[in-house]
């Protein structure tokens, strides 16, 4: 019989989800072990072979954990809300719903396009998935908790004397009792100093004003990444280059009401938490860098000629009398107020032109110098000197505080900024040459022309300029961090409906018996002609408190039925908490029960791409320190061990067409001809080699039709080049062909087999035939009789053959847990090529062969459990223990040497004495040949080692 995927795979994939094989009991006497993997979003499009890289290897890790004795959880579910869905139906009029649904399910969609459905491809692949415990974020079911978080998030204020945060009650009491001086809390800089009097006289409405100051997720007017286009708020992470990742639409810098979330209030224990984490050096360095903790000082300058003072963050208080400019960044509130009139023109069109430009651009611009002098002027607060006012989009109003005091001599990009528009450079530095570019050291430097700081070091003066800040009130020391307030509004309609209902303009939240507010049909998906969100166009989005119900807008009367929130929640709401619903997806009572989440903790391995370094992995980390402080779950950490599966990149192909002309020449002859490469399907290449099948080609394309070909040897050979999978390259391939062609087996082998798990590498599908052969050659051990038919032996092995075996148990169970999946490919194909020559069948060796085997290719392994007997799924047997004795070696080869030169070698037991060594190797007709008539002076021989005879 020979190997046949194509029936042994949908036989056991059908076999798996029938028998739940992989579900996993919240209740168990093994250690559990919780292997997670990186939420998909499922796009029409569907998998190509780079996606499945990080599924395979956490399900290779989840199966062999399973073998070593653990209760393991491995989850699937969909990051189901989300932009793409709602583009399609702006475009198609098909509802997200349903879209996404089909993405996930499979069908066809509006269009007529037939989609394979995530869910179908991943099963394809044999994924051992519990698939009992599968969540959609766009679930009323799921989404109801998320609305709760928020809700929790909005009772909450963070207390800096506890460290954590508390109820939103405690501090309402607080300010009845005693007002607000005493209130250590993370809150707007705005907040003013009452009594608990005049707390006390407040109207309802002022009261809630106050409180949004302190909660923990609140609305503010904030500086946002606007996309026109696609009519929604964007992420600094979701903005390329200045335009939507999305659709690649221009995005500008807006102010707008948001909803945010107080992530900054938890900026220094998400920096000390990385500590306590096993993830890469890059990620934390990644988060590191986004979060930006810095020590200085705010100062604060006067502006000649207005009340107004401009606050600026610097960590070199040490050169403030260095400052020759302040710059603000362009979209400073305080730009309008005082730039001149004779200014204004010239400002305006400056801030107009940087609106169009996102932060990271600003940031990684670093050649192309632009600002405006606003004409108005600051005032140094120590010396009283006019310093000139200028706008630069260097700065940016999102860190610090958006204002600059610009020290030449000491900073690259004000030194820059100062050379390009002659504006003064102060040398502060002893003995320092600023004429070619700032001094930016912080040692090796005696400050001078800085009055009181003269003759200081970095660190002496650093301090004592604070000290003469905070004495003379022209600021104080301030510990600083890059990372902003979150942004939690999207102008979109497939989202999670924001929990809140407006009374007296003032938001309040819907109680969670109310939950879930679950999304309006509307009849259109755009914003509304006043510019409302698509939720504007709802009939039926009103609150009524008496009932906890959805109405009718006509009901509103803003005393008991209010209006509810027209945005909805970003794309990382869902994302920010679902390893937790996972532990119990079914409970309709509460997000995560007590016990499963007391049982579970947290992860023990999260698998997925280093995209998400200061996103989700950001966020959802903040959720999880902000649930911990609530009692919610046990630990402020959610996943222990984060690995970054590298990128599979495509093998794309070239036609060079000949200039002018409808005629392709083959690649070697491209030089002799005016060419333009043009980008060609590799799926109509012939056996996914560099020969295009012509016929194919004319097929694939109308204006190719005609096409001529010159070719090279009867063939047309394209250019191949390794380049990011992509659709628009013709490069992308289908895991599903992969599959259907060699079988699900030899995809997982040949993507585990390209290299380490953490690098990026090019896929080739013509290295498919050798993990194909190896799996053929695996098959035939087993079924060794005539014909091919099943044979296994019960004799006893040899030495030879449990030294194989032990060989393999020992790196295979090294190279799991080292996560190098790729040698232990290697060492499979070692072991059954060494058993191959052996012509072993004997089940000894067999049964645990393919039990070491069935997490990598668990298709073929389950087929051949079946049919060495065994009635229950080769999952839930044990990993072979390894025995030693069999990798200690009983005999030598030894290098028998004549004068030193080796001349031929000999096996011998190692148990041998020297004297019984050399009795052999003497009567050895080889040794009598080499030696002749003559008699050795010396035989040296080191038992073990070495054998050389003398003379």
């Amino acid at each position: 019989m020979q190997y046949n995927p194509k029936e042994i795979e949908p036989k056991w994939q059908n076999n798996w989800i029938d028998k739940k094989t992989f579900k996993a009991d919240n209740e168990s006497d093994k250690p559990k072990f919780y292997v997670l993997d990186m939420f998909p979003y499922p796009s029409g499009a569907g998998l190509h072979v780079g996606h499945p890289l990080g599924y395979i290897a956490s399900d290779i890790y989840s199966r062999y954990k399973r073998l070593k004795g653990f209760n393991v959880l491995h989850p699937l579910g969909y990051d189901s809300f989300g932009l793409p869905a709602e583009q399609y139906a702006i475009q198609t009029g098909q509802h997200p719903a349903v879209t996404t649904k089909v993405n996930i399910e499979g069908g066809v969609d509006k269009q007529g396009n037939e989609i394979s459905g995530y869910e179908n491809q991943l099963k394809k692949i044999g994924l051992g998935y519990d698939w009992d415990r599968e969540i959609r974020t766009s679930n009323p079911e799921y989404y109801k908790w998320t609305q709760w978080i928020f809700n929790q998030l909005f009772d909450s204020y963070y207390d800096n004397d506890t460290n954590k945060a508390e109820s939103i009650s405690q501090l309402t009491k607080k300010f009845s009792v005693e007002g607000n001086a005493s209130v250590n809390a993370v809150a707007d800089e705005d907040v003013e100093i009452f009594t608990a009097e005049q707390w006390n006289t407040l109207s309802e409405k002022e009261q809630q004003a106050i409180l949004l100051k302190y909660r923990l997720t609140f609305l503010a007017e904030a500086e946002v990444n606007w996309c026109p286009d696609l009519g929604t708020v964007l992420a600094n992470d979701e903005v390329i280059n200045g335009l939507s990742e999305r659709g690649g639409y221009p995005v500008i810098r807006k102010k707008m009401t948001q909803w945010m979330m107080r992530i900054t209030a938890y900026a220094d224990r998400l920096l000390s938490g990385l500590d306590t984490i096993d993830w890469s050096d890059a990620i934390k360095e990644a988060q590191r860098n986004w979060i930006g903790k810095s020590q200085g000082a705010s100062i604060f300058f006067g502006i000649d000629g207005h009340d107004e003072k401009i606050e600026v963050f610097t960590t070199r208080p040490d050169t403030v009398f260095g400052v020759s400019y302040v710059t603000l960044a362009p979209e400073h509130p305080l730009v309008s107020e005082i730039t001149t009139a004779e200014n204004k023109e010239k400002v305006e069109a400056y801030v107009d032109y940087t609106s169009k430009r996102s932060e990271r651009d600003r940031l990684a611009d670093a050649k192309n110098i632009t600002g405006e002098f606003t004409g108005a002027y600051a005032i140094h607060p120590f010396t009283g000197k006019q310093v000139p006012i200028w706008i630069g989009d260097y700065v940016l109003a999102s860190y610090g505080t958006g204002a600059v005091m610009a020290v030449p001599c000491g900073d690259e990009r004000d030194f820059a900024f100062a050379n390009h528009f002659d504006l003064p450079i102060i040398n502060i530095f002893k003995n320092q040459d600023i004429s070619e570019a700032a001094f930016t050291e912080k040692g090796g430097f005696e400050l001078q022309d800085s009055d009181f700081l003269n003759g200081l070091s970095y660190k002496e003066a650093v301090a004592k300029a604070i000290a003469a800040l905070e004495e003379n009130g022209f600021g104080k020391g301030k510990t600083n961090f890059r990372l902003r307030e979150a942004v939690f509004s999207r102008q979109r309609y497939w989202g999670e409906p924001v929990p809140v209902y407006f009374k007296d303009e003032m938001p309040y939240t819907i109680p969670t018996e109310a939950l879930p507010i679950i999304l309006p049909e509307v009849d259109e998906y755009l914003p509304t002609k006043d510019g409302e969100p698509p939720l504007g166009r709802a009939t039926e989005w009103a609150f009524d408190t008496l009932t906890n119900k959805v109405v009718d807008n006509s009901l509103i009367n803003n005393e008991t039925i209010f209006p509810i929130e027209l945005n909805t929640m970003p794309g990382w709401a869902g994302s920010s908490w679902y390893w937790l619903r996972y532990m119990d997806a079914d409970n309709d009572k509460e997000f995560v029960s007590k016990d499963a989440v007391n049982y579970w903790e947290n992860v023990d391995l999260y698998m997925g791409g280093s995209e998400h370094a200061t996103g989700h992995l950001l966020y959802s980390r903040f959720w999880q320190k902000f649930l911990f402080d609530k009692g919610f779950v046990p630990t402020d950490e959610y996943a222990k061990k984060l690995i970054n599966q590298g990128m599979i990149l495509g093998m794309s192909a070239f036609a060079y067409r000949i200039n002018g002309t409808n005629t392709f020449v083959s690649k070697s002859l491209k030089d002799q001809h005016e060419t333009t490469p043009i980008h060609v399907d590799v799926n109509i290449l012939k056996d996914g080699g560099d020969e295009l099948d012509f016929d194919k080609f004319k097929a694939w394309r109308e204006d190719y039709a005609n096409a001529e070909f010159i070719l090279e040897d009867g063939k047309y050979i394209t250019g191949r080049e390794v380049e990011k999978m992509s659709k628009s390259k013709y490069n992308v391939i289908s895991p599903d062909t992969i599959c259907d062609e060699y079988g699900a087996d030899s995809l997982r082998l040949y993507e585990m087999f390209l290299g380490p798990l953490e690098q990026t590498k090019p896929w080739n599908t013509q290295g498919l035939s050798g993990v194909y052969s190896f799996l053929k050659k695996f098959w035939r051990l087993y079924h060794g009789a005539e014909n091919e038919a099943f044979f296994v032996s019960d004799d006893e092995p040899t030495k030879e053959e449990m030294k194989v075996l032990h060989q393999t148990i020992k790196k295979v169970d090294e190279d799991v847990n080292n996560f190098s999946f790729n040698t232990s490919v290697s060492t499979f194909m070692i072991a059954v090529n060494e058993l191959g020559k052996l012509k072993t069948n004997k089940r000894s060796i067999l049964e645990p062969l393919a039990i070491i085997i069935s997490p990598y290719a668990p298709h073929i392994a389950e087929e051949l459990w079946e049919k060495l007997g065994h009635e229950t799924s080769i999952a839930n047997e044990s990993f072979p223990a390894l025995e030693e004795k069999w990798l200690v070696a009983d005999a030598k080869e030894y290098p028998v040497s004549f004068n030193g030169k080796m001349k031929f070698l000999l096996e011998l037991p190692l148990s041998l004495s020297k004297d019984e060594i050399q009795e052999i190797v003497m009567k050895d007709e080889r040794t009598i040949k080499q030696l002749g008539d003559r008699t050795p002076k010396n035989i040296i021989i080191v038992p073990g080692k070495i054998i050389n005879i003398v003379g």
